[in-house]
Parts: structure tokens; sequence; C-alpha cells
């Protein structure tokens, strides 16, 4: 089950990854300067945010499998287009068609992991089900420098759009439904909608969704600066980038994995808390050493490695527990903190781009910011909390009408 959702939900993630070393060079095929082509991957992640709030709601309604369907149909008409754009303003435009498809991808797996289980088993499930998905950033932009050399940046499209075809026929033939008839039958359009209301008021469940959040965008402010940095301002080859890029996700990943360990032995909050903390603290020091002068890819490298793995540890314990107590509404409760995540990550990536330079300091501030956010939101959150079962929190949010 990790590795069938693994694959549906690494469609989108590698729309991300797999043509970042190309960065510089659509800017120069297209003419575009640097901000325009970096807007394709801010409206990417806007619409990834915005279109979670439909999918959410629609797997409740209809089940699991056919909004997989539609996403993975759409993402490869967008793929298709991106690979054809005649101008930046195209591609921006089927990037946000892409993501409009891979929505499905990144919203619906994790209702899938909340109806199979919850506490220590969802926590180990998620993290395989992130290991999965963080071989994306390993393997897609070592594959997309490859393809760039071979067929230039419109093959990664052609590419992502042959993945998306290989995750349709995997969903079709290997995914279960795990949203039974009976438990559609409560569901409404407008059920779903008085739910996000509920959700929104929900503090425990809000304050874990914004830690989470604060941490993907400090995730996502590397992604989108990260190619001019190495390349660029340090002069790495595309390939050089790439395996840095890698160390990064192995760090991330190798972590996760010792989420259900760590959660079984210890409990989801004591996992959170000491996490958030050494993420805080590993990109406050790289940031500080960064701004007292010390312009260093080592200083550079090691602060990310270290942060990323606390990172690994933070995501998934904090999906389980926001989604731990809002199970007969997990697709929606999933597609509000997917839609949180991206549309906070989309904003600090474009609030960091106003003030890229092409440096690494604006970067690292940028992540040091978020990870600061991350750990004041989660300890507010996680405030009072029992050290095992989840947070203490309100009336739990489960009427659908």
């Amino acid at each position: 089950m990790a590795v069938v959702l693994g694959l549906i939900t690494a469609v989108g993630p590698f729309a991300i990854d797999m043509y970042l070393p190309s960065l510089p060079t659509i800017g120069g095929s297209l003419h575009a300067s640097a901000a325009a082509v970096q807007m394709s991957m801010t409206v990417f992640f806007a619409t990834l945010g915005l279109c979670q709030l439909l999918y959410g709601p629609l797997s409740d309604i209809v089940g699991r499998k056919p909004p997989i369907y539609a996403g993975l149909v759409i993402f490869l008409i967008g793929s298709i287009g991106c690979a054809m754009a005649p101008s930046i303003s195209a591609l921006v435009a089927f990037r946000a068609v892409q993501a409009l498809g891979a929505c499905a991808g990144m919203v619906i797996p994790r209702a899938i992991v909340r109806d199979l289980h919850t506490g220590p088993d969802a926590a180990r499930l998620m993290s395989l089900l992130m290991l999965t998905v963080s071989i994306s950033p390993i393997l897609a932009p070592l594959s997309g420098s490859l393809v760039l050399e071979v067929t230039g940046w419109r093959g990664i499209f052609g590419v992502l759009a042959l993945a998306a075809t290989i995750a349709f026929a995997i969903a079709v033939l290997q995914l279960p439904e795990t949203r039974s008839v009976e438990e559609r039958a409560g569901s409404s359009w407008r059920g779903s909608l008085g739910s996000y209301g509920r959700l929104l008021m929900y503090p425990s469940f809000m304050g874990l969704v914004f830690a989470g959040a604060c941490g993907i965008s400090a995730f996502f402010v590397f992604i989108a600066s990260a190619s001019f940095v190495y390349i660029d301002h340090y002069g790495l080859s595309q390939t050089e980038f790439s395996l840095l890029f890698a160390v990064n996700a192995v760090s991330f990943f190798g972590c996760s994995q010792l989420t259900g360990t760590l959660a079984g032995r210890f409990g989801l909050v004591a996992v959170v808390r000491v996490a958030v903390t050494g993420f805080a603290l590993a990109m406050c020091i790289g940031a500080g050493l960064m701004l007292a002068g010390f312009d260093s890819m080592p200083v550079l490298i090691v602060s990310l490695f270290v942060g990323y793995g606390c990172l690994g540890l933070v995501l998934p314990t904090t999906a389980v527990l926001a989604l731990e107590k809002h199970g007969t509404i997990a697709g929606t409760a999933s597609a509000l903190m997917g839609s949180v995540q991206m549309i906070t990550g989309a904003a600090f990536m474009g609030v960091s781009g106003m003030f890229a330079n092409q440096g690494p300091r604006p970067m690292i501030l940028a992540i040091a910011i978020c990870a600061v956010c991350a750990f004041i939101v989660a300890q507010s959150a996680l405030m009072g909390a029992k050290d095992r079962g989840g947070v203490q929190a309100r009336r739990p949010v489960t009427s659908e009408s």
C-alpha cells in the first residue's frame, strides 16, 4: 500500500523537482527573466493548494479512486501542454493545469492512510509513504539533468506525461477503494463546506496544520532558489546541483523512517516537540553564520542537511496528529491541510523571491524564518497535549451534515 500510494503521490513532486535543473535554460529558451520562470513554480504551488479543497470532499462523496483517475488525466494534459508551450505565459498556464491534476495525488493518499490506520500505525504508513515520495528529490533532479542534456527542457515534461500514464495504470490495477458505500452515503458538498468551517475553528487541528505548513514552506523556498544559488552563485554544474539537492532528500526521508519507531516509544507529541526544536536551531545557526559573513557552501550544506532531517520527523507526525480525530471526514480534513500548506508555501516562496539575488543569504534567512514559525506554532498547538494519543482538543469534528 505504501508503494502504491507513494507512486501516485510522487507524480506531483516529480513535476516540481524534475525541471529544477532546467530553470535557467527555460529562461534563456523562452527569453524570460528568472522571476518569470520562478512564477511557473509559484503558480503551480498556489493552484496545488487551492484545488485540493475540491478533491478532498469529492473523495468523501464518491470514493477515493475516481478523483485520482480524473486528477492523473488532467495532469497528463497539462504535461503535454507544458512540453509544447511557445512562451513563458503559456508554460505558466499549463503548469496551473498540471497542478490541478496533481492535487488528487497529494490529498487523497493521506485520507486513505487515515481510512486504514490511526496512531503509531498511521505514522508508520505515513513515513513509508514519505519514503517513496522522498525518492523524488533524489531521482527527479538527476533524471531531469539527464533528460535536459539529451532532449532539452521540453523532454522533461514528456517524461512527466509518461509518469502520469504509469501512475494511472497502477491506480486502476492496484489501488483498493477504502471509502465504503455506507461511509459515502452521509457525505455531501454542503456537509463538507460545513466541516471546513468547523475545522478552521478547531485550534489544535489548525495549529498542527500550520506547523507543517511552515515546515513545507522552508522546503519550497529552497526548491525555488536552490538552482540559482548552486549553479549561478557557486558555479556548480547541473549534475552537481542535482547531487547536492539529493543530499537533503536523503536526510529528510532517512529521518522520516524513524517516525513509527520513535512515535511508538515516546509518543507522537514528544517527537514533534523535539524535531521542530532541532529544525529551528539548525536553520537559525546556518542563517546566523551566513549573515555574519561566512558565504560558505559547506555551511549551507550542513545546516540544510541537519534541518531537513528534523523536518523529516515533523511533517508525518503533525499530519497524523492533525487527522487523528477526524476519520469520518478524512478527505475534507486532508484537503484543508494540503491547501493551507501549499498556499502558505507559495506565499513564503513569493515573498522570498522578491529578495532573491542568486546568493545564499536571502534563501537561508527565509528558510530560518519558516523554521522559527514552525517551532512557535507547533509548541503552541501542543501546549497541554497528552504525551501519547495526540493533542487534547475540544469537541471532535465528526459531523458531516
